[in-house]
């Protein structure tokens, strides 16, 4: 009759640890916990000193055991399921900021390659009037370089033509020229 009452207590303790285990490994409150152990083990000396003690008033803490765990369950799902709320909002956050912030660089980049193939073409511009100026004056220089070479072969011409034509006036007068 004595052995009865103890084995009842000593599955209602392994079913204590395994609420225990799940109690603890869902972080309930302390203070709560306490009290139940607290009461679990005044409930464990009476059994053991009293011989008339009602091992249903275990199964009744047991109870109590279970229903903290379980709220205790439910606060943690509860959290968790606020923190991966929290996590979407601050995912949606970063998203928005990153698309706005590539929006810009893209904006920016459109603007860099605008500036640089006004700048290019400003560049290449410049680079075909002064082109053309070098080419224009080249053309310039060789017709003064042709009138001038024309002008010194008539000058050169009209000199030796003149030479020629005192010449013959002196060969006729027999008259010599000091040159």
């Amino acid at each position: 009759m004595i052995l009865q009452p103890l084995t009842q207590l000593a599955q209602s303790t392994q079913k204590i640890r395994k609420t225990l285990d799940l109690l603890f490994s869902f972080k309930t409150t302390a203070t709560t916990m306490e009290a139940l152990l607290a009461q679990f083990t005044f409930l464990s000396n009476q059994a053991l000193s009293d011989k008339n003690f009602d091992p249903s008033t275990i199964e009744e803490l047991m109870k109590l055991f279970e229903l903290e765990a379980y709220k205790s369950w439910a606060s943690l799902e509860l959290e968790q399921q606020k923190e991966v709320e929290e996590a979407e909002i601050s995912m949606k956050e970063a998203e928005a900021y990153l698309d706005s912030v590539m929006d810009n660089a893209m904006e920016e980049f459109r603007l860099f390659e605008e500036e640089l193939e006004r700048t290019s073409k400003d560049e290449y511009d410049s680079l075909v009037q002064s082109a053309d100026n070098a080419r224009k004056m080249g053309k310039l220089m060789d017709k003064a370089a042709t009138i001038a070479s024309k002008k010194y072969m008539e000058a050169a011409m009209n000199s030796a033509t003149s030479r020629m034509k005192m010449a013959f006036k002196g060969i006729s007068s027999k008259k010599v020229h000091p040159s």
